[in-house]
């Protein structure tokens, strides 16, 4: 081979690896850049999220964000720990083992007065959706909320929000809130079983239980309803948050970006599932939480899309509601001195709002 061929070889070469290696650099500056608007996994907040029964509509909003995608493109990469109640998802994050509860707010109110600061910084629920039904089999023996003095009553897990609710409605009829023993019978079809086989003689449920158990049981007695905005007024004499995403007050501080990605995500989610159909919203549920009849699942989501909020903000009104409330049937709440204003911020909320062109007033 001639000088000259060797040269215009090695020229040819070193042309080709020039080549290769910028291409490895674009690649690796794509892969280290990520999708548009989004940080690489390495870099996210990792953020534990316990959730007291996700196939409960009430929790739709917080499952959904995750199944579409929003924490991770909103910047927080977030592990999702299914459990059957709210209070064992609040027991979770006050032992350590999750970062944030979805779960309802009213736990923040109730726990202040022991010395336990959570704060809330986004709401998905604009109304609890809370349901007291009766059993099948009792249905000709309880007529009343006074009827359940004495008889054993499913709620979701003890201390959870659906045991206060049972708790409020026993005060509120002049019975006494102790005089009804409470059996844990989590949310989803183990709540229905419960109630289908008398091993509870009533409950407290929500949706898509609640549907199914009318569907299948068209008598089916219901003592108290919550689901829509004016029943809820009845009940408690205002608008009353139910599900929302809150964490002791010092994660919330010293954790802002995480809980502004969590709040992006969620209120993202809330634009989205009023701006599609009820069998689009379905579609994207993991079919566990769907279950097998999906026609009822579907009439249950229909029933429940007014109860999601459209921002994600704390109505002021709404807190004074939940801690009037408890007050009225709870003396260590009663006499707590609680400061709402450590309860909930709206700052995340609103900032989250205020990027997608969402009102908040």
């Amino acid at each position: 081979m001639t000088a000259k061929a060797s040269g215009v070889r090695q020229g040819r070469r070193a042309g080709f690896s020039g080549f290769v290696a910028g291409l490895s650099a674009l690649a690796l500056g794509l892969a280290l850049a990520g999708a548009p608007g989004t940080a690489s996994a390495a870099d996210m907040p990792q953020v534990k999220l316990a959730i007291g029964g996700p196939s409960c509509l009430c929790y739709l909003p917080t499952v959904l964000a995750h199944q579409l995608g929003l924490y991770k493109k909103n910047g927080v990469d977030v592990e999702m720990i299914p459990l059957k109640g709210g209070s064992q998802a609040l027991t979770a994050v006050l032992g350590g083992s999750a970062d944030v509860v979805s779960g309802y707010y009213d736990h923040t109110v109730e726990l202040q007065p022991k010395g336990k600061i959570l704060e809330s910084f986004v709401v998905y629920d604009r109304f609890p959706g809370l349901v007291l039904a009766v059993s099948p089999k009792y249905t000709d023996k309880i007529k009343t909320v006074g009827d359940l003095v004495g008889q054993k009553v499913g709620v979701s897990a003890p201390g959870s929000s659906t045991d206060f609710f049972l708790k409020y409605a026993l005060h509120k009829d002049g019975k006494d809130p102790n005089s009804v023993p409470v059996v844990g019978i989590g949310l989803g079809a183990t709540a229905v079983a419960a109630m289908e086989q008398g091993q509870v003689q009533a409950a407290v449920m929500l949706d898509p239980a609640v549907t199914l158990m009318k569907g299948k049981y068209k008598d089916l007695r219901i003592l108290i309803d919550t689901r829509s905005q004016a029943d809820t007024r009845k009940v408690f004499g205002g608008d009353y948050p139910g599900g929302a995403l809150y964490a002791p007050a010092d994660w919330v501080k010293d954790n802002p970006a995480a809980a502004q990605g969590l709040a992006d995500g969620m209120v993202e989610t809330l634009k989205w599932i009023h701006s599609h159909s009820a069998e689009e919203i379905m579609a994207k549920m993991p079919a566990e939480y769907v279950g097998k009849d999906t026609a009822l699942y579907l009439a249950a989501l229909k029933n429940t899309i007014p109860m999601y909020s459209k921002n994600g903000v704390m109505d002021p009104k709404g807190a004074q509601a939940v801690l009037d409330v408890f007050a009225s049937s709870d003396k260590e709440v009663a006499n707590g001195h609680v400061d709402l204003s450590r309860t909930y911020t709206n700052l995340y909320a609103k900032k989250a709002a205020s990027k997608l062109g969402i009102p908040t007033e």
